[in-house]
C-alpha cells in the first residue's frame, strides 16, 4: 500500500502550481516554490502513530473542527500540530476526493496569493 499511497498523494500535490517534492525527515514532503512545506506523507507511520498518515497545513480553526467532527480520521500531529496542522489517517478506506481537497486547502494555507489565484475559487 505505501507505494500506491505515495504515488497518489504525489500526483495530487504535484498537480498544484510550483510545487516540488523532497524528503524531509525521511518522508516525502511537498513544498511551495521549494520553500514552505504544506504536506508530509508518513506512509509507514511516524512517532508512535504506527499507521500510514499525512500531516497537512490547515487554516485557523480547521484542525479543531476536523478532529471534533471525525476523531477517528483526524488527529493533532506532533511538532506541527501546535501550528494548526492536522494529521489524516490513511490506514482505512481513503476518500481520495476528500484527501485532494485537504491537500489543496493546505496549499492555499501556505502559498502566496499569486499562486492561489491560479487555482481559481476554492471548491
Amino acid at each position: 500500500m505505501p507505494t500506491d499511497l505515495t504515488s497518489r498523494v504525489r500526483a495530487i500535490c504535484l498537480a498544484l502550481p510550483e510545487v516540488n517534492e523532497r524528503a524531509s525527515h525521511g518522508a516525502p514532503t511537498f513544498f511551495v516554490r521549494d520553500k514552505k512545506s504544506f504536506v508530509t506523507l508518513w506512509a509507514d507511520g511516524h512517532h508512535g502513530n504506527a499507521f500510514p498518515h499525512l500531516w497537512c497545513a490547515s487554516p485557523p480553526g480547521e484542525q479543531a473542527a476536523l478532529i471534533g467532527a471525525e476523531p477517528g480520521l483526524f488527529f493533532r500531529p506532533p511538532y506541527v500540530g501546535g501550528r494548526g496542522w492536522v494529521g489524516v489517517r490513511l490506514d482505512g478506506p481513503v476518500d481520495w476526493a476528500q484527501l485532494a481537497e485537504l491537500c489543496e486547502e493546505a496549499y492555499r494555507t501556505i502559498a502566496p496569493a499569486s499562486l492561489i489565484a491560479q487555482l481559481g475559487p476554492a471548491g
